[in-house]
């Protein structure tokens, strides 16, 4: 008998998606204060990690980059809001500091790649299985972190400018890429700026390369999650320095043009950065 082909309403499906449909399944039992070990990595571990990450992106193309292309569509609505209100100077600071919260964002391809690794068959309702998870209130909690180191960054970034270029709004959008690229202000805002955003950068790398995996993972609490990161980065700084320098830079690219590159890279990326959490982390 040949099956019917139904036709299903998106928030119906979502709804389904979202349903706790059976319990949401730890390795093992774990204590919630135990502090996983960790181990030493080095450059080969960074590239089968991105290896295995662009495998997870290849086996859920469509999924991923539906599921990501949200990031460059908002980023594009979140520029054009600036431009709107004529705040040009804040448009390259929202835009660089939105990748501030892309741990929280790839959550969901965590879980992908962790049902993956499983053997479990990763389609697009496994990026929604992390809401099912006993960790979200910590996961949430630890998204709001990030949400507030973003929100500085973008204070900090607004007073960099003020006390650079100075406190009159650019006249136009030509007027503005003069002052930044062909005046000393504007050299001074850049190297600022740059230095800045990277501290920034590094706290949130140093705090979550390791936290949201883990919390998906194992049943552990926030505290534990963010300390195994820390100790992540402590015990390999170089290696961790690199992958920020490739995250780093593959969102640089991945911007061009007008971030939709990000609906590729973030999927591998976030693919990748499980990958790694299993390479540093060991239980």
């Amino acid at each position: 008998m040949a099956k019917t082909m139904v036709t299903r309403h998106p928030m119906a499906w979502a709804i389904d998606a979202l349903r706790p449909a059976r319990p949401y399944e730890f390795p093992d039992a774990v204590d919630r204060n135990v502090v996983p070990a960790i181990r030493s990595i080095d450059l080969t571990d960074l590239r089968e990690a991105l290896q295995l990450g662009f495998a997870d992106f290849t086996a859920c193309r469509t999924d991923a980059i539906m599921l990501c292309v949200m990031y460059p569509v908002a980023g594009l609505l979140l520029s054009r809001l600036v431009i709107g209100y004529d705040v040009l100077p804040l448009v390259f600071p929202l835009v660089a500091g939105f990748a501030l919260l892309g741990p929280l964002l790839a959550t969901g391809l965590y879980e992908m790649s962790r049902q993956r690794e499983r053997g479990v068959d990763a389609g697009w309702s496994a990026a929604f299985a992390a809401f099912r998870s006993p960790a979200i209130g910590s996961m949430v909690t630890l998204g709001l972190g990030l949400l507030a180191i973003f929100t500085l960054w973008l204070v900090s970034a607004a007073l960099i400018y003020q006390a650079t270029v100075g406190p009159l709004a650019p006249a136009s959008a030509g007027a503005f890429v003069h002052d930044v690229f062909e005046t000393r202000p504007g050299f001074m805002l850049m190297l600022v700026g740059i230095d800045v955003g990277a501290l920034f950068a590094g706290l949130v790398l140093a705090i979550s390369v390791v936290s949201f995996p883990l919390l998906l993972d194992r049943n552990v609490g926030i505290g534990v999650a963010v300390k195994t990161s820390l100790r992540a980065v402590c015990a390999n700084p170089f290696p961790v320095a690199i992958w920020g320098l490739i995250v780093a830079t593959g969102l640089v690219l991945g911007s061009l043009p007008f971030l939709i590159g990000l609906a590729i890279v973030m999927p591998v990326l976030g693919h990748a950065t499980w990958h790694l959490y299993r390479r540093l982390v060991s239980i």
